[in-house]
């Protein structure tokens, strides 16, 4: 961070806890659903049914991904043409982000209801595993408009004016999901399709939460006819892909890890590490819950050419991070066992020794990865997306793999579970570089 940007504005910070704290407590309802689905399928189904969870759960993060991409890109472009007085521009936006989002849900659609036992197949399943996976696969890849569309919608409401509503749509949809997970795997013993059927109800009651706003009187989100415009769509994918990759990359670094896991210690293995990416989810959810709570004051900040308050979010937004890295790096070392023990329910020792030792190894990647993930959405928002990009890629496939796949072999479970600290520390380093030549192509000046 430079020098200027340390200066502290009480006004600013005011704002930016108020974004942070509502983008964080509706995202952390999102990853609780997570956590909820793991621990009752690994109550209800055993470690068979969390291995099923934890090869399917890579889709989801696909489709998250999406919605995520499309929901940053369109709202930072809607940010900053409202802040340029471009009523037209902003209904344009508005219009092309949902459409494209409804049309990239069809492939998924598409596949959810004829392949499948493909899809599963191709993620690892064996036959102990196959029929739950692709239940889970099926059902969820059949909602897919409606996971993209809660997405998209959540970051617009976040956009204008209405982050206290796109905060409630989560945690309605998340509590709604909770609730259901123990009704319909319990009480109705519904199995894997209960499971995901009551997930895959949630992002329909966001979306429906969030009608409201459309009748309200601060609503400038309106539909506009006419053709889509093709500039519009591809700044959608180009701001918003670092999100993106944030998200895909937990669903590739989750499938090279299961087939890691897989070969190393078997289904167990694929069930401790669900354990550890679905413990993961909430500190992921968190970061990208700052990220997304900083990005309208980024913009907003950008769309004014004020480069020292652009700076400043985003020191509020790395300290925010790195404190919560520290709190969790002191759970998962000291309190390993119970951690592992409460996805534990058969009592299987090799399944409690290898999520152990993932807690213990694997967050060690907690501060780089609340870093990148910061850095690289606020390079988006701040309209310069291509160093978010590299770091995204970067961190998500160009070091994460080979590194996942030769310390697998050096150094077995171990290796495996420091592959992602190491990607995600090299990849904050190349990040401090990419913002460091940023502040020299666009100096703050003095405060």
């Amino acid at each position: 961070m430079t020098k200027s940007a340390r200066i502290h504005d009480p006004a600013l910070r005011n704002e930016f806890i108020r974004y942070t704290s509502l983008s964080i407590i509706g995202i952390l309802g999102v990853s609780c659903y997570i956590l909820a689905d793991t621990w009752f399928i690994a109550a209800g189904l055993g470690t068979t049914g969390l291995a099923a969870l934890n090869l399917a759960i890579p889709v989801y993060s696909f489709l998250c991904g999406i919605g995520m991409m499309l929901g940053m890109g369109g709202s930072t472009q809607y940010t900053l043409a409202g802040a340029r007085d471009q009523t037209g521009k902003k209904d344009r936006i508005w219009t092309d982000t949902v459409i494209l989002g409804l049309v990239l849900s069809i492939p998924f659609v598409l596949f959810g209801a004829f392949g499948p036992d493909t899809a599963a197949t191709w993620l690892g399943a064996d036959a102990q595993t196959l029929a739950d996976t692709a239940t889970y696969l099926r059902w969820l890849m059949l909602f897919a408009p409606a996971f993209m569309l809660n997405y998209i919608l959540q970051a617009f409401m976040r956009n204008d004016g209405s982050p206290h509503l796109a905060t409630w749509a989560q945690l309605a949809g998340s509590f709604l999901n909770i609730v259901l997970d123990w009704f319909f795997i319990f009480p109705c013993n519904m199995g894997m399709f209960g499971a995901i059927f009551a997930t895959a109800l949630s992002p329909v009651t966001g979306v429906l939460v969030m009608l409201p706003h459309f009748r309200s009187q601060r609503n400038t989100l309106h539909f506009t006819g006419g053709r889509p415009g093709f500039h519009v769509m591809m700044q959608d994918v180009s701001l918003g892909f670092p999100s993106f990759v944030t998200q895909v990359s937990a669903g590739i670094v989750m499938i090279v890890l299961n087939t890691i896991f897989l070969t190393l210690a078997g289904n167990t293995g694929v069930a401790a590490y669900g354990v550890i990416a679905n413990v993961a989810c909430v500190t992921t959810a968190v970061f990208n819950g700052v990220a997304q709570g900083m990005q309208p004051l980024t913009s907003a900040a950008c769309a004014a050419h004020d480069r020292k308050r652009e700076r400043l979010c985003l020191h509020y937004a790395i300290v925010t991070t790195l404190v919560f890295s520290a709190l969790v790096c002191l759970v998962t070392w000291l309190r390993p066992g119970p951690i592992a023990a409460v996805f534990n329910s058969e009592h299987d020792p090799m399944l409690q020794a290898i999520a152990v030792q993932g807690l213990e190894l694997y967050f060690l990647s907690t501060p780089f990865a609340g870093i990148c993930i910061v850095l690289s959405t606020w390079f988006a928002s701040v309209h310069d997306p291509k160093p978010g990009q590299l770091m995204s890629i970067a961190r998500g496939f160009v070091l994460v793999i080979p590194l996942a796949y030769g310390m697998a072999a050096l150094f077995s479970t171990a290796g495996a579970w420091l592959a992602v600290p190491v990607a995600e520390a090299l990849t904050a380093f190349g990040g401090w570089l990419l913002y460091r030549r940023h502040c020299q192509k666009t100096p703050a000046g003095s405060l």
